[in-house]
């Protein structure tokens, strides 16, 4: 959900402060100050970084379905998993309020105090509910919300305020408190239990992580991923990593998701006559979906260019479209001289493009069959949107500049970190549940309900 910009307390701001200086002494000295240098046009940094976050990143398209990183939250701190979704902006992590539908066993749920209550009336609970208002009794209520995804699962819970512990590029340690959801009802329908202990919103929204960040003035509203096809990755906040060459394209300044130009689809390099889709940039989302008459229009290109090669669909449980050669493949490299490139071309940009080779596309089954990785749109419940998911992102280093209100992407190698001496060279492989687009189309009234009795307003 979109958010309003909250403006801290003085009180807020003091405890930051002592906070923020205790941990990070040098960040107001004259060096700090300088410019920030131009990038440069390797993914290997330069030293500083006194204004960025890497995060190694764990998971992978299949089997797992969805990628995470680890932030530490709490006095002491207590370290949870998050799936990364730039098509939400609220963080949330399951906790112990009780919990219903909880999928971590209750030692590993955010355990929250009183005291870290975000109240009716305080700002940050008008940023969480933006554009609407936030529905109290009373100003000192607890501030409730809920969240709708368009595979039908939901989250419920109450925002509170408590102290993540992240650390800067530069090695710096910084503990400040950042608003939150703790997720106490969770109802996912869909085949997969939500596998991580949250979801990280990394939307354009105010009420991101990554817009409290930068309303500190710790670091810039650029963030940026690079996942691999191997398993894994990294993450980081700020645009100390982003590199020159990329291909940049607008992102439009009236929507709550990283909405692209018009894009026009071509095949094998060829037109298709598929023209002036609406394209969202989603993390959250495993697969790539297109709405109905776009996914009838490829699936039927993709069918058409198979005709006089050695492959024979086949039903398989992991995806609705697959195929069989003679013999079971290995990897999607065994399969992918099968198949043709699928291209976005974008309008209102300088002939920018999103190639989409079929390993972009496709994945292979633990049975040795190749799926095709896009999915109907229309039939999950996304309209006419077109979502670009992580199987068609894997191997670039995708950009959001919400600076700038752009988005970029170059390819790049995702199986290590850019380095510096505080980190691994060695990325983390494997860690997979689909939070992805939240409901905007249909989205649910404060006070609806369907089968299920659901508690609202519980009070911790």
């Amino acid at each position: 959900m979109d958010v309003k910009k909250s403006k801290a307390t003085v009180a807020l701001m003091m405890m930051f402060m002592m906070l923020f200086l205790v941990n990070f002494p040098g960040c107001f000295s004259a060096a700090s100050q300088q410019p920030i240098n131009k990038k440069s046009t390797h993914l290997k940094p330069h030293n500083g970084f006194h204004s960025s976050f890497l995060f190694p990143v764990t998971g992978n398209v299949y089997p797992l379905g969805y990628y995470s990183i680890s932030l530490s939250i709490g006095n002491p701190p207590k370290v949870f998993e998050f799936d990364i979704d730039t098509g939400s902006d609220l963080t949330w992590v399951q906790c112990d309020a009780p919990c219903t539908g909880c999928t971590k066993p209750i030692d590993h749920l955010y355990k929250p105090q009183k005291h870290i209550l975000v109240s009716c009336e305080h700002p940050s609970c008008g940023v969480v509910h933006f554009p609407e208002s936030p529905h109290c009794e009373k100003p000192d209520d607890q501030c409730d919300f809920e969240i709708d995804y368009v595979d039908h699962g939901s989250v419920l819970g109450v925002v509170v305020a408590d102290v993540f512990s992240l650390r800067f590029m530069n090695g710096s340690l910084i503990h400040l408190p950042l608003t939150f959801g703790c997720a106490y009802d969770l109802k996912n329908p869909g085949p997969y239990d939500p596998p991580a202990a949250g979801v990280l919103g990394l939307g354009n929204g105010k009420a991101s992580i990554l817009s409290q960040l930068r309303s500190f003035d710790l670091t810039r509203n650029v963030l940026g991923h690079c996942l691999s096809g191997k398993g894994g990755g990294f993450l980081f906040l700020g645009d100390d990593l982003v590199p020159s060459g990329m291909s940049w394209m607008p992102v439009s300044a009236n929507s709550k998701h990283y909405l692209s130009s018009p894009a026009e689809v071509l095949f094998d390099g060829k037109p298709t006559g598929i023209k002036d889709l609406k394209v969202v940039f989603d993390s959250g989302s495993s697969y790539t979906y297109f709405g109905f008459q776009v996914y009838e229009g490829v699936l039927n290109l993709v069918r058409e260019s198979l005709t006089e090669k050695t492959l024979d669909t086949v039903q398989d449980k992991a995806l609705p479209i697959c195929w069989k050669g003679t013999k079971p493949f290995k990897s999607v490299h065994d399969v992918k001289n099968y198949f043709s490139t699928l291209t976005l071309k974008f309008k209102d940009t300088q002939n920018i493009q999103l190639e989409l080779q079929p390993e972009a596309y496709l994945i292979v089954t633990e049975d040795g069959n190749a799926c095709f990785g896009i999915l109907n749109g229309t039939e999950a419940g996304l309209g006419d949107l077109n979502v670009i998911g992580d199987i068609s992102l894997i191997g670039k280093m995708v950009v959001y500049d919400n600076e700038k209100q752009r988005i970029g992407w170059i390819s790049a190698d995702c199986n290590r970190l850019p380095l510096d001496s505080n980190y691994k060279e060695e990325i983390q492989r494997p860690y997979a549940a689909n939070f992805g687009i939240l409901e905007e189309n249909h989205p649910k009234t404060q006070g609806s309900s369907e089968t299920n009795v659901r508690v609202r307003n519980r009070e911790l």
